[in-house]
């Protein structure tokens, strides 16, 4: 009774995974899950959000489960399995129709079961709209008037950033990964261009697969401590990877500095947004 279980009077975040997936699926759910928070910021804990595995035959629910904790996908998020036939059929209805599970739909299908209305969206692009677009699918949300306070801000000419890697840091890495405040979905990259040679973040930030079947120490450990959280083949080229790397080292450096001036710790949010803490 998938509709009147799962869908019913809901609106819905829907998504497509599958456990052993080496690639996006990981990425995307880390992203979702940052989507999720910032409605929670805005009070906004009746959003259901439901990944549906596209491997039924392998994702049992013990598998779900452990994927759904390594993507710190917390309490209420539904990781649905079932019979092949009938998970399989429901995926065909919400748009996927994969033959294989590495071929399934990256999109995420978005809906309120309520009024009918529902679209497909990424969760790769700008996450801020992506819950504006959620949003949208509220009635009452939609239809309320918003008063814009005026932003002395939004007149200002601003340099561009002086780290090119600091863009690509936000959107490919940010969502699993913080740097200074601990381990999220991913390892935290503090002192990573210290702990690790640049020739070898350069490899694995480009091919980790590679890396991994080789049998590479570094590779093999980290997949063993994050097993759920597989770092993706993100498609880097060479220039893109030392543009990253340089952004990291960057903010180690300016890091290190903040605590050397009046013991103050700079800490990095899962965002992106830095703040001081006072020893």
């Amino acid at each position: 009774r998938f509709y009147d279980d799962v869908l019913k009077d809901q609106i819905v975040v829907i998504s497509f995974i599958y456990t052993s997936c080496g690639d996006i699926c990981p990425l995307s759910t880390a992203r979702l899950a940052v989507v999720r928070d910032k409605l929670k910021a805005l009070g906004r804990t009746d959003i259901r959000f439901i990944s549906m595995t596209v491997d039924p035959e392998t994702d049992t629910p013990e598998k779900l489960k452990a994927f759904a904790d390594g993507m710190n996908a917390g309490e209420g998020w539904m990781f649905i399995t079932g019979k092949p036939a009938v998970i399989k059929a429901i995926n065909s209805k919400l748009g996927d129709r994969s033959k294989r599970p590495s071929d399934h739909r990256m999109e995420i299908v978005l809906g309120n079961a309520a009024t009918d209305e529902w679209a497909r969206n990424s969760p790769l692009g700008e996450l801020d709209r992506l819950v504006f677009d959620i949003l949208q699918f509220d009635p009452n949300w939609r239809e309320t008037k918003r008063s814009v306070a005026h932003d002395n801000d939004a007149n200002v000419v601003r340099d561009l950033s002086e780290q090119p890697g600091e863009g690509l840091y936000r959107k490919l890495c940010s969502a699993c990964h913080t740097i200074g405040v601990g381990n999220r979905v991913g390892p935290d990259l503090r002192d990573v261009t210290e702990r690790r040679s640049h020739k070898w973040l350069k490899a694995y930030i480009m091919a980790p697969d590679k890396l991994l079947r080789k049998g590479d120490t570094i590779a093999v450990e980290l997949d063993a401590a994050f097993p759920h959280a597989v770092m993706p083949a993100l498609g880097l080229q060479g220039g893109d990877t030392e543009d990253l790397i340089s952004y990291l080292k960057a903010t180690d450096a300016s890091l290190t500095d903040g605590e050397d001036h009046a013991g103050a710790h700079i800490h990095e949010h899962a965002d992106g947004s830095k703040h001081n803490h006072a020893n």
